[in-house]
């Protein structure tokens, strides 16, 4: 829906301008997909010579590697979409939302919760910051606050493009720490590399904030003035915004169930709802108490949200309707995940990943390699969107490559990690949950994703390269 514009300043138009090309050619995620999968085969076929029916047995071999994985993304979306729309959290967003005073304000507040969260947890980041952008969107349109939603999306997207793979949850640099990785077994690297070399190194936690500040002023300077911004009602029909449960209203629908029935009085029961929950909680609450911040992972947070949400719905029933209520939003990860994997299994086995990385890390100098590692990643990051499965294919020839031109394992593994975050401003792969939450088209977003990627090219390559290790 977004439309080209003469008015504002350059940024304003350029991003405008942008959005408008996006919508007009980029296919549906879906589509992305099956493009892509097409494309790896004839590399595979033609620049690796393997044999088409072995590249569509790597294909098929390699369909089923995500499920886990997508089940996992399935319960992150729901579970945390069920916990945000509790009217207790829903009073915490609605005071947060209040903040900004107009359309530059709340993207640029959007983005810095999506980035802070992000860098604290990956999946965390993904779900605050769809939360964020549906519920900025929507306050906004009952304040009658001009803001952009699509810009708004992408905002709640920038933790998935900037700073995740540089924070406390980054594939590449807490397998690095790992005992017994795959580089330490080959002897890429002579041993552990310490997350003080990586995510707590100055070098890193120097990119982290001042890539936070720059994006900040890229959201604000993009966003549209009042006239020509879009609500979010441009995108989400009203009767999905301003309803009860929308509007963290009770989600039971059980009226026409037999209150006095033992079955229905357990479904209602706050005791049982509470001990169950609880239980969840503090088991929870023991992980991380007994393995700290390395507790950290998908599973833990699932298992926190889920539990979480049950003891703030307490009544087993409530949290159940609410959980059914989100599942619609599904449907793009069930579907497209196979088909990644799929993508994953033809670029790995067939070597096309590590002939690209070889091909791109050969034009290096110790002094470009940041920037060069960086950008291996992000072409590969189009076709391989799996951060850990990625450095664990690539990660040889990047390491082997530093090593040589005398450059940091630390300072080659975050550059890796930087490229591989940066590319998700235009490949939709990470963006599935957050579009199934904020109701909005890939194509109406993406725009505004590749206009990001692209404005973010000079930071990244001054910051890679000039900024010491």
């Amino acid at each position: 829906m977004s439309t080209d514009t003469t008015s504002g300043s350059a940024i304003q138009r350029f991003g405008a301008r942008m959005a408008s090309v996006v919508e007009r050619v980029m296919p549906s995620p879906f589509l992305f997909a099956i493009l892509l999968s097409y494309v790896v085969f004839v590399g595979g076929v033609l620049i690796e010579g393997t044999n088409p029916a072995t590249m569509v047995t790597y294909w098929y071999d390699g369909f089923w590697v995500l499920l886990s994985f997508a089940m996992q993304m399935v319960l992150i979306l729901v579970t945390g979409y069920a916990l945000a729309y509790h009217p207790f959290v829903q009073r915490g967003i609605e005071r947060l939302t209040a903040i900004p005073n107009d359309g530059k304000q709340a993207a640029v507040l959007v983005g810095v919760i999506s980035m802070t969260v992000a860098w604290v947890h990956w999946g965390l980041g993904l779900i605050v910051g769809a939360v964020m952008a549906r519920e900025m969107g929507r306050q906004a349109a009952k304040r009658d606050l001009q803001v952009h939603y699509p810009l708004l999306c992408l905002a709640g997207y920038m933790g998935m493009g900037l700073t995740w793979h540089w924070g406390l949850a980054g594939s590449a640099p807490l397998l690095m720490n790992t005992p017994g990785n795959v580089f330490v077994e080959q002897g890429v690297v002579s041993g552990l590399i310490p997350t003080s070399e990586t995510v707590f190194h100055p070098y890193t936690l120097t990119l982290v904030v001042t890539g936070i500040l720059y994006t900040s002023l890229v959201l604000y300077l993009l966003a549209p003035e009042a006239e020509e911004a879009e609500s979010i009602t441009a995108y989400v029909p009203e009767s999905q915004l301003f309803g009860a449960s929308a509007d963290g209203g009770d989600a039971d629908t059980s009226a026409a169930a037999d209150p006095n029935t033992v079955g229905e009085k357990i479904n209602q029961s706050r005791l049982v709802g509470g001990i169950v929950a609880l239980t969840g909680v503090v088991f929870a609450a023991y992980t991380f108490y007994t393995q700290g911040l390395a507790a950290l992972n998908l599973n833990i947070v699932n298992f926190g949200f889920l539990f979480l949400g049950l003891l703030l719905y307490t009544r087993p029933k409530a949290y159940q309707e609410q959980f059914y209520d989100a599942i619609s939003s599904t449907g793009g990860i069930v579907l497209q995940f196979p088909l990644y994997a799929g993508i994953i299994g033809m670029m790995n086995n067939s070597g096309l990943s590590a002939t690209m990385a070889e091909a791109l890390v050969s034009l290096s100098t110790e002094a470009t390699f940041p920037a060069v590692a960086w950008i291996t990643a992000g072409i590969i990051n189009v076709f391989v969107p799996s951060g850990g499965g990625e450095w664990t294919v690539i990660g040889t020839t990047v390491l082997q490559a530093a090593n040589e031109l005398g450059v940091p394992a630390g300072q080659a593994t975050i550059a890796y990690a930087v490229g591989d975050a940066h590319t998700n401003l235009l490949q939709p792969f990470w963006a599935l949950p957050l579009l199934g939450i904020t109701g909005i088209r890939a194509r109406d977003m993406f725009g505004y994703g590749v206009t990001m990627m692209l404005l973010l090219v000079p930071f990244l390559a001054v910051g890679l390269i000039f900024i010491p290790y």
